[in-house]
């Protein structure tokens, strides 16, 4: 009785742990903590939303059980969206889900379509549940690169030709949690290309396809003519409605995937309670001004941030899109790795990130910045991220007070 279960072994010590604990230590000892760690929206949801939510829920019929696909109006909704964004027609019957956010909805339909010993192709680094949630399935999962472009190609035909079985699955994730990387719809023609000729499943993460600050908005792998016989896509209310603790999400597309993420749901739960679908509806059908504003909020914060640093000599690529940068270990720090640095930079500027290792192998040497603290917040980061990296700062050195910087 002594072994650990089975499942349990396939998963690997959970690696932000060490930077949570040590930030909680910190805090315990009344230390002000920034945390730019975890991608957890500090933005309150839109008021027209929250007054949906309080309506319904005055209602006693709307306490009872709901149902798992979710309720049909939500689901004309998130077809409607598709419709007016991507020119993308589902049918809401057949081809959409309610899920509670995105990943619990690919969790489930990971276990819904693995059998022990399946390849999944997911790209490395990229959002933990992407490849744990086909190992906690039971399957063996291949990394690929996670840069949208002919490497990324190239790898994939790699991937089938050595992998046995062939692979059953592929992963994408664009705007990318943790890289920020934007696809193209030229790439996705060439992804859909791809999979369609080897018979394989795409599933797609636009958790952020409305988080963008510059040129056309990201597309859809839907958009690709033929994609939906072989494609889900999952989105989020999450990032785009500042929603993240309401659990709302969708799948979309393929309608034998869609059934079987629909029967694996209608065993486990009931969907998410009735009146955070219908706020959910108000929010997918009522004015959307509020997500140009969480846009521009993002978009002020990555300035603030990106120029801050490179001021303080810490060099990171401007993103595109998502709500993360994610950026390299400046050179003098990089022998210490991601976990140990981000420990550093928390204990003597006070600044929490995550650690790239925790996005897979291929994250080590990078570290994730979330923009979730206000701007007066992020420039006292980087006040603090400019003293941490002055001369004499580096590790065993006693720090030097940090002097205002101008962002």
């Amino acid at each position: 009785m002594t072994e650990e279960f089975h499942r349990i072994r396939r998963l690997p010590p959970y690696v932000f742990a060490e930077v949570n604990q040590a930030k909680a230590a910190a805090r315990n000892r009344q230390e002000d903590i920034i945390d730019l760690g975890m991608g957890n929206p500090d933005s309150p949801t839109p008021p027209h939303i929250v007054a949906k939510l309080i309506e319904t829920v005055a209602d006693p019929r709307s306490h009872r059980y709901s149902t798992s696909k979710g309720i049909p109006g939500l689901r004309r909704a998130l077809a409607a969206y598709y419709d007016r964004r991507f020119g993308v027609k589902l049918n809401p019957e057949t081809e959409v889900i309610a899920t509670l956010g995105s990943k619990e909805g690919l969790a489930n339909l990971a276990n819904a379509i693995t059998s022990p010993g399946d390849t999944i192709l997911v790209p490395n680094p990229s959002y933990p549940i992407h490849q744990f949630g086909f190992i906690i399935a039971g399957a063996s999962v291949r990394s690929v690169p996670a840069t949208p472009d002919e490497e990324m190609l190239h790898a994939l035909e790699r991937a089938v030709r050595h992998s046995v079985p062939k692979p059953t699955a592929l992963i994408v994730n664009f705007p990318s949690n943790p890289t920020a990387y934007l696809a193209t719809l030229d790439f996705y023609k060439d992804i859909v290309a791809f999979a369609r000729k080897h018979e394989i499943f795409i599933l797609s993460d636009l958790a952020y396809a409305e988080i963008y600050f510059e040129g056309e908005p990201p597309p859809s792998v839907l958009q690709v003519n033929g994609a939906k016989d072989i494609t889900v896509e999952f989105t989020s209310m999450s990032k785009t409605y500042s929603m993240p603790g309401w659990r709302m999400g969708f799948a979309a597309g393929n309608q034998r995937l869609i059934s079987a993420l629909a029967r694996m749901k209608s065993y486990l739960d009931y969907g998410a309670f009735t009146p955070i679908q219908v706020a959910a509806t108000a929010a997918l059908n009522g004015p959307q001004d509020c997500v140009d504003q969480v846009r521009a909020l993002y978009k002020e914060r990555r300035d603030v941030l990106i120029k801050g640093l490179a001021q303080a000599g810490w060099e990171v690529p401007s993103p595109a899109g998502s709500m993360f940068a994610w950026a390299p270990i400046p050179e003098r720090y990089a022998h210490l790795g991601s976990v140990d640095f981000s420990k550093l930079l928390l204990e003597r500027a006070k600044v929490a990130v995550a650690p790239g290792i925790g996005f897979g192998e291929y994250g080590e040497g990078y570290v994730r910045i979330a923009l979730v603290e206000n701007t007066h917040r992020l420039r006292q980061a980087v006040r603090n991220i400019r003293g941490f990296m002055a001369p004499g700062n580096m590790p065993g050195a006693t720090p030097v007070p940090s002097e205002p910087v101008a962002v």
